[in-house]
């Protein structure tokens, strides 16, 4: 790895982050022949799959689908185990592609990005890192990630336990060992529920503090079938293309009719199927389950149904149905095998509704009227999602106007690429695009693709700013709310929403408009001049921001 002392201090271009957002970027700059710097706060690559070591972790996304489509003979070379990867396979192959290419000497690793200043003056950035550099940057493109900020637990007492504790989403890299142990879960998201198999069965006993149930589908990962394999492999571009143009940027069949227009046993029929072959597709059983309640719904007694056949304790199985909230509104999880648990000896369910966390102690877990004694303590509580890395970061733009103060009421973005203001900075997957309700490499390498386009286009163009729009912007704000409105996703109080952090504001975050018709939209936008955005001071053209 190369010191920041052998590195220029004037550049192009800074990226922040090197996860696969920040791979494929490198690779980009590189090819054209853009001088740049990558700031990568861990001590390696691969962003999510470097930082979510948990127990468990795995791909809701089939292994054939998520990968790079830019380099073909990898997708070749590269063989997974599974159908659906677990996380030390998805970092294996971050880490290849970074060797493959040989990225890896252009990322200077431990070092976080603490300060981003734009000067009007000279259009450029100046990025201060916690090494103490100051680094003069042209351009800025953030590609921080959405999930990579852990939300710690707003809990009394949290620092006095006496035994260790862990966050899924900072896992030790060395391991845990957790044989035998009384060990504590708080939370029952997506992390929890791919978790919570493997710690119950390392564990002397497992006790999980849940305040919402969640929805959860068998992912039936199983060994990677060679026929299969070859088959996505003889079709690559073809399904790749596919992806490309499809909701959610994944490959595979969905339905064409409405939960409404079969009858009870024939939807029933459906919903069966789905399950029987696993995986968030469930979700695509009808084309109507995101926007219709009673389609909704339909789906949502058949998941509930499921978890009551699976646990037997009906007790147990009632605290763990989802009664409140629209199925899919929240992060739709694939599982392993998650309310099997429940029936192990060795796992309890505590309900912290009635029976509420009062603090933690030296010892464990006040919960209602009695102290739950343990070991360690492992924290699922997700993450400041979409934002909270971006505004950990102090960012000013114009005026010195700082990000925090322009996202006081919700992140405000142009195609969730810019935010009005703040000159010459790119974000990858940002707030305002379909980034975590998609297919994530789809959505990566479009948005690379697109940014590196533009970056091309200023600097042939020999254009100094480029920003968005603030009507621009207002208009895509606008139409992105008014597009997850005809939609059931904000009756949940999700983290799509915001809803999971301490007085954050509670909008809508990814645009859920679909990765075809986004992609259409960004390539219209571009083609027309980059309408919308203001460069170099010209008068922005918007009619077509939010058609």
């Amino acid at each position: 790895m190369s010191t920041s002392q052998t590195k220029p201090s004037t550049v192009d271009v800074v990226v922040v982050g090197a996860g696969f957002s920040g791979l494929y970027l490198i690779h980009k700059l590189r090819t054209m022949g853009m001088s740049f710097r990558v700031f990568e706060a861990g001590s390696g690559v691969g962003g999510t799959w470097y930082w979510n070591r948990y127990p468990g972790a795995r791909c809701d996304v089939e292994s054939m689908q998520y990968s790079y489509s830019w380099d073909p003979e990898l997708e070749q070379e590269w063989r997974w185990s599974e159908t659906f990867a677990p996380q030390p396979e998805i970092l294996k192959y971050a880490n290849h592609v970074a060797d493959r290419h040989n990225l890896r000497q252009h990322i200077e690793f431990n070092t976080r990005v603490e300060a981003a200043d734009f000067d009007e003056a000279s259009n450029r950035w100046t990025v201060t890192t916690s090494n103490g550099e100051s680094i003069s940057a042209r351009f800025c493109v953030m590609a921080t990630g959405c999930l990579s900020s852990p939300r710690a637990p707003e809990i009394e007492g949290a620092d006095s336990f006496k035994g260790p504790t862990y966050h899924t989403g900072a896992w030790p890299h060395e391991g845990v060992d957790l044989s035998g142990k009384r060990i504590g879960v708080v939370g029952t998201g997506s992390s929890a529920i791919q978790a919570i198999p493997v710690i119950a069965e390392q564990a002397g006993h497992l006790t999980v503090f849940q305040r919402t149930p969640n929805y959860s589908i068998p992912a039936r990962t199983t060994p990677m079938n060679d026929a299969y394999e070859r088959e996505w492999k003889d079709n690559y571009a073809e399904r790749r293309d596919i992806m490309r143009r499809t909701a959610a940027g994944n490959f595979y069949e969905r339905a064409a009719i409405s939960a409404q227009d079969v009858t009870p046993e024939e939807r029933q029929q459906v919903f069966e199927e789905r399950w029987a072959v696993g995986g968030t597709r469930f979700m695509t059983a009808f084309n109507d389950i995101g926007t219709n309640a009673e389609s909704n719904e339909a789906a949502a007694e058949f998941v509930r149904g499921k978890i009551r056949e699976i646990v037997k304790d009906p007790e147990t199985a009632e605290l763990l149905v989802a009664k409140d909230y629209p199925i899919g509104t929240k992060r739709i999880c694939a599982d392993s095998h998650y309310f099997e648990a429940y029936n192990r000896d060795n796992v309890r369910l505590v309900d912290i509704n009635t029976n509420p966390i009062h603090r933690i102690t030296p010892n464990g877990i006040l919960a209602g009227d009695e102290e739950h004694a343990f070991d360690a303590l492992i924290f699922a509580t997700g993450f400041d999602a979409m934002t909270g890395t971006l505004l950990r970061i102090d960012i000013k733009g114009r005026d010195g106007q700082t990000l925090n103060d322009k996202w006081e009421a919700g992140p405000r973005t142009y195609l969730g690429l810019m935010t009005a203001g703040f000159p010459n900075m790119f974000m990858i997957t940002g707030p305002g695009s379909p980034s975590v309700l998609s297919n994530m490499m789809i959505s990566i390498e479009q948005h690379v693709d697109w940014v590196s386009d533009c970056l091309a286009h200023l600097q042939d163009s020999d254009i100094h700013a480029m920003e968005a729009d603030l009507a621009a912007e207002g208009a895509w704000v606008e139409h992105a709310n008014a597009v997850a409105h005809k939609t059931l996703h904000p009756s949940a109080a999700s983290w799509y929403m915001g809803a999971n952090i301490e007085g954050k504001p509670r909008v809508f975050m990814p645009y859920i408009g679909g990765v075809g018709t986004y992609r259409q939209k960004c390539d219209a936008i571009a083609a027309n001049g980059y309408e919308g955005f203001v460069l170099n001071g010209q008068s922005p053209r918007v009619e077509a921001a939010a058609e």
